[in-house]
């Protein structure tokens, strides 16, 4: 039987219901039981992929294409599970799919209305590509008051009445703000928020109170009397310094006991979360520290780089030393030289990112680890410019570029217009709309027999995650090897470069796909493991 938690949250937003979701899935498996992570998302795109990193922070895309929230990164780094297509829903993916159905003839010419066409849509994803799990952990986005998250609270109090309680749980992340000037904790926020969903027929089973201090007994009992939960089921939620403690903190807290409670479940004993202590351990307690440079264009914004930053992290827990980032905006190159701004650190990495800005800076940090020998990972776009940077520097070819960036004399990187999925060719051009045209999802990968990826991987056959639209150009590769950069990584019909490296350079790699995507606290990507291992033993050297 599969029971059904719907999580939402209220006051505010940003409070963490994506971790809490996370965190709580992670305790369930720690139990043994099956878990399945979904979010809805209550804005009308049809999904993140053209949305701003400003606006949305990172896109998050799954094996099968799909181009998801950034929540959905916390479901698979906490539980390990890879998410779905499936697993992510927007209120303009639910309408498209009515309207398209209405537009079939399948509602046999009924007035569509948001109840219960739209509801029922709703439900039905909800429900959809389950594969017998024990628990589903579905996120509401959005704070309850908003207008638009209306018809997912309507759906999911319609579920209730027709699964019953015993097949679902209500969980309402609130705010418990401390106010200096008074001295003391608010309770109000929680009671109105509380309220909110009471307006709309939803009665919270348990709460968790974000707050950055110990709530005391009597707060604790006002929230449960005036919002009509058991005490027991007033969780803390406080702060903690690494988010790889919040498995620990919530089952301390009795989230997870409270949730066997609700649903009649005998457990006996305590969860095994060994593992999860000596990551805490690590973090909090390293052997020594690290310095990466990130060089791109969305630095203001850290959600824009949100796995990217758990995968290095994860790299230094492998390795026992803490990663302290240095941020540097790619454009700051046009002003200052990057020996200056880049002499001291012990590893270099240039993420993903779209358009022209910033594309100098990384070239010159790509040249900079190149030429002094600094450990640099380049990811995407990264990989590019750098590819970009041994043509112009090495081979000499000064009108090497981009057709991102417009016509250019030497297309070093093109337009990708055609490649192979499973057993089927895809293709593009120039014309072809923004939205789900990239190259989307895990393609597989053949390794050089031994080269420095074939060795970190163990293996020469992979599959990882991608999201680009302009490739590495497989034409320059002859000139580009015999300069010094191998192409170590192609597609299985050779066509598509996925990886390059220099074999004489410490450590520099470049990759076409995300392998953040991949990594997890639990298991590290090897590719961050190994360059974090680099800059580590760069560390020694300056």
């Amino acid at each position: 039987m599969t029971r059904f938690v719907f999580i939402t949250g209220g006051v505010a937003s940003s409070l963490g219901k994506g971790l809490a979701s996370a965190a709580l899935g992670a305790l369930l498996q720690a139990r043994g039981f099956r878990v399945r992570m979904r979010k809805l998302d209550p804005y009308l795109n049809i999904d993140p992929g053209t949305m701003s990193p400003y606006q949305h922070g990172e896109v998050y895309v799954t094996d099968d294409g799909a181009e998801t929230d950034l929540d959905l990164g916390h479901y698979e780094r906490y539980t390990g599970v890879a998410c779905r297509r499936s697993d992510s829903v927007t209120t303009g993916r639910i309408y498209s799919t009515v309207l398209q159905r209405e537009r079939r003839g399948d509602y046999l010419g009924a007035t569509v209305q948001v109840i219960p066409h739209v509801t029922d849509m709703i439900k039905e994803y909800i429900q959809a590509d389950l594969d017998d799990e024990d628990f589903v952990l579905c996120e509401i986005g959005g704070t309850v008051g908003d207008i638009e998250s209306l018809p997912f609270l309507e759906a999911i109090r319609q579920l209730r009445h027709e699964l019953g309680p015993e097949r679902t749980l209500f969980v309402h992340l609130t705010l418990v703000p401390f106010i200096p000037s008074a001295g003391e904790l608010k309770t109000k926020p929680t009671q109105h928020s509380v309220k909110e969903l009471l307006n709309v027929g939803i009665q919270p089973n348990i709460l968790l109170c974000r707050c950055d201090r110990e709530i005391p007994a009597d707060s604790r009992r006002k929230i449960a009397l005036f919002c009509n939960i058991r005490e027991e089921c007033v969780i803390p939620a406080l702060d903690v310094d690494t988010v790889y403690a919040t498995p620990l903190t919530y089952h301390a807290a009795g989230f997870d006991v409270q949730v066997y409670r609700h649903f009649g479940i005998e457990v006996v004993g305590e969860p095994d979360l060994r593992r999860w202590q000596d990551i805490v351990d690590r973090v909090r307690e390293p052997e020594g520290e690290v310095t990466i440079a990130v060089v791109g264009k969305y630095t203001e914004l850290k959600d824009a780089y949100k796995s990217l930053i758990e995968a290095l992290n994860h790299g230094g827990i492998a390795n026992d030393v803490r990663v302290n980032f240095d941020w540097v905006e790619a454009e700051v190159f046009e002003q200052q030289n990057a020996v200056e701004r880049l002499d001291g650190v012990h590893g270099i990495l240039v993420p993903g990112g779209f358009g022209e800005r910033g594309s100098l800076g990384k070239i010159q940090a790509a040249r900079f680890a190149r030429e002094h020998h600094v450990p640099y990972f380049g990811i995407c776009f990264g990989m590019q410019m750098a590819v970009v940077e041994a043509a112009r520097n090495l081979l000499g070819i000064e009108g090497a570029s981009s057709t991102e960036f417009g016509p250019c004399e030497v297309p070093v990187v093109g337009l990708l217009t055609e490649w192979v999925r499973g057993n089927e060719v895809e293709r593009r051009d120039a014309s072809s709309e923004l939205g789900g045209t990239m190259r989307l999802g895990a393609y597989e990968a053949q390794l050089k027999p031994g080269s420095k990826v074939a060795e970190i991987y163990g293996t020469t056959t992979i599959s990882e995650r991608h999201r680009h639209r302009f490739e590495v150009n497989i034409h320059h590769r002859a000139e580009l090897e015999g300069a010094g950069l191998v192409f170590s990584g192609m597609s299985p019909d050779g066509i598509l470069p996925e990886i390059v490296e220099y074999p004489d350079h410490p450590w520099f790699i470049g990759v076409q796909f995300h392998p953040e995507l991949r990594s997890k606290p639990l298991d590290p990507h090897p590719l961050f493991v190994s360059f974090i291992a680099a800059a580590v033993k760069q560390s020694r050297l300056v």
